[in-house]
């Protein structure tokens, strides 16, 4: 029990794995959604929104979305800046 959840913690640190990331959908759009190593986020390219990754547990409820407001955004993957001044 003990050496399993060693691999579950050094999974997490990762991310999610590639397998369950080809079988997640946008929730809203249920079309596919492309993994972000960059940001760890899935994006949905349908309508241009960002699902966080937290503790290796995909966030996939449509309020927790970041929408990504421009075309550059959408291809690099980052999700957009809020100025706090």
């Amino acid at each position: 029990m003990v050496r399993r959840s060693g691999v579950l913690l050094k999974n997490v640190a990762a991310g999610i794995s590639s397998r369950l990331a080809e079988i997640l959908v946008c929730p809203l759009t249920k079309q596919p959604l492309r993994m972000c190593d960059k940001t760890n986020s899935l994006i949905s390219d349908s309508i241009g929104v960002s699902y966080p990754i937290v503790d290796g547990i995909p966030r996939l409820v449509p309020s927790d979305g970041i929408i990504l407001h421009s075309d550059q955004d959408l291809n690099s993957s980052d999700p957009p800046q809020t100025n706090s001044s």
